[in-house]
């Protein structure tokens, strides 16, 4: 298993990815600005982000090996009835 990032490391691979850094909103904030969330959490979000892209590729191989599929099962039916009888 990979090294949980922590820090500064863990921020720009949340930004890297897009992934939202502020913690919960402040209810009696003068600035209105949300602290950074912690590590933990970070690493959470971090996680399903990656995991997201990861089910994505895997979702873009799987249309690619049906299409596979279905033109393999053309070429093996177009050989059957080429063949005279």
């Amino acid at each position: 298993m990979s090294k949980l990032l922590e820090g500064r490391e863990l921020e720009k691979r949340c930004r890297e990815l897009a992934v939202d850094i502020q913690g919960p909103a402040r209810d009696k904030s003068v600035s209105g600005a949300s602290p950074r969330a912690p590590d933990y959490e970070l690493q959470r979000r971090l996680y399903e982000a990656e995991r997201g892209i990861r089910e994505s590729r895997l979702w873009w191989i799987a249309v690619i090996s049906g299409v596979a599929s279905v033109l393999s099962a053309g070429a093996a039916l177009w050989a059957v009835f080429r063949i005279p009888h």
